[in-house]
């Protein structure tokens, strides 16, 4: 029999983007305004947007996300990690890192560990969440298992599927591999194209514990209209 679910579980699932770079000061703080309504468990906004979202959502329970090194991951590591403590010192909760494409397509896991783990123990002193993004659509299954381990020894909160703003975004068959190559430890964020409320039950179903998503409103507007007629459920 199939979970009954609440518009909050939904909620608690979305982080909701304010990354487009062309997003006009209107457009932000709509998008802010419309996290705070929701109630979504994160507003993922660009870092120098991190202390005005922070004033702006006070109070709230909605937690700020920003990214690392987006989109490419190419930055030195150095960089990366002032790039976290700036982040949190602004007030920053849950930081989004792309990991050294390059350098995981050329097979050289010693740097993309490295990397990965100098971000991580720097996110983790200061008390935030770290999402490592793989961008996927660049990786066969052999490298997302292995960004997936890297993920694993490294003690990343999350493994995430993409920018959003690759050549392709999430696919439910990359979730299920990332799912089945990770322990309990290390959940999943799927990202990119991904609109509507089954889009994101079918997502959760493979194993996603959240989405990356602009159609924030549009999903929750329709798992209110589920809900209220006892019909929002887990898809099997």
């Amino acid at each position: 029999m199939c979970k009954t679910l609440t518009v909050k579980d939904i909620a608690k699932m979305i982080d909701h983007s304010l990354l487009r770079p062309t997003l006009a000061d209107s457009e932000f703080r709509e998008g802010i305004e419309l996290a705070g309504k929701y109630k979504c468990a994160t507003v993922c906004v660009a870092p120098y947007d991190v202390a005005r979202a922070v004033d702006m959502l006070s109070g709230s329970e909605v937690l700020i996300s920003t990214v690392i090194d987006f989109p490419h991951g190419s930055n030195l590591t150095e960089s990366k990690v002032f790039q976290v403590e700036r982040a949190v010192e602004k007030g920053a909760r849950e930081l989004d890192m792309v990991l050294a494409i390059s350098r995981l397509v050329s097979k050289d896991y010693g740097y993309v560990e490295d990397d990965i783990r100098a971000v991580v123990e720097a996110a983790h002193s200061l008390g935030a969440v770290l999402k490592v993004i793989f961008e996927n659509c660049y990786l066969n299954p052999e490298l997302i298992v292995e960004a997936c381990r890297i993920c694993e020894k490294t003690g990343a909160d999350y493994a995430k599927t993409s920018t959003g703003y690759g050549p392709g975004g999430a696919r439910l068959e990359d979730v299920r591999l990332m799912r089945k190559s990770l322990s309990a430890k290390v959940a999943v964020k799927a990202a990119g194209g991904i609109r509507t409320l089954d889009e994101l039950l079918a997502y959760r179903a493979a194993g996603a514990k959240m989405i990356g998503t602009r159609a924030t409103a549009p999903i929750l507007d329709e798992a209110e209209k589920r809900e209220a007629e006892g019909n929002l459920k887990e898809m099997e």
